[in-house]
């Protein structure tokens, strides 16, 4: 990792764990579905660390249903549904990012949302938040034929901010985003702030940078 200053034109960022705190809806969706079949709820600090993983993490740890599991579709298109309902219930910018969102724009550097979160709620939400609603590009889970960790989110970003990859950073919280930044040969931000999934060792991901506060990432970047 390295600590030098950054040459780019625009950032582009991960949204669950990144720029929005989504965890309590996320959870809360997951809780709801628990309801329905007459089961306690679960802690929202337990639902925290699987937040980035979406509905795959909540389903696992609700149900414990993971992908390979019969049951594990059924229960995705009712939490999907469900989650839909109540995700702007509480999903708030983190302490921070607007002040960072409002820092990039004096820079003159452009931004933009790249999130695994599929268009029918990164679109929505997005619109929804006043700090967000000025992002240059948001792609979404199902903007492009792959989701991260391929590089394909972040190079269609970048190509319709008229830019090459080189000249963007991308920052997230997980290590698939650190992957999929370096695929599209981005440098890239890790953040320890977000939600980190278990056991998650930021320091072996390969990021560029890591910060510790959405605003400590001014102080790396310089206009390209």
């Amino acid at each position: 990792m390295s600590t030098a200053r950054l040459t780019v034109r625009a950032v582009l960022f991960d949204l669950d764990g990144t720029l929005v705190d989504s965890a309590p809806d996320l959870g809360h969706a997951a809780d709801l579905m628990r309801q329905r079949r007459g089961l306690p709820p679960l802690d929202e600090e337990y639902y925290r660390p699987r937040a980035s993983s979406g509905a795959r993490g909540m389903i696992e740890a609700a149900f414990g249903v993971t992908p390979d599991h019969p049951e594990f579709e059924p229960l995705r298109r009712e939490y999907l549904d469900t989650y839909g309902q109540v995700m702007l219930r509480c999903t708030r910018p983190f302490d921070g990012v607007p002040q960072l969102l409002e820092g990039l724009r004096r820079a003159g550097l452009s931004w933009g949302i790249v999130t695994n979160k599929v268009e029918r709620f990164a679109l929505p939400m997005t619109a929804a938040l006043p700090d967000l609603a000025q992002a240059a590009v948001v792609i979404g889970g199902d903007s492009t034929p792959h989701a991260k960790p391929h590089p394909a989110p972040l190079l269609e970003a970048a190509q319709r901010l008229g830019l090459t990859p080189q000249a963007c950073v991308y920052v997230g919280d997980d290590e698939r985003d650190i992957v999929a930044g370096r695929a599209a040969g981005m440098p890239t931000v890790a953040v320890r702030y977000g939600y980190l999934g278990v056991d998650a060792d930021v320091t072996a991901w390969g990021a560029d940078l890591i910060i510790e506060a959405p605003g400590e990432l001014l102080n790396f970047l310089e206009v390209a």
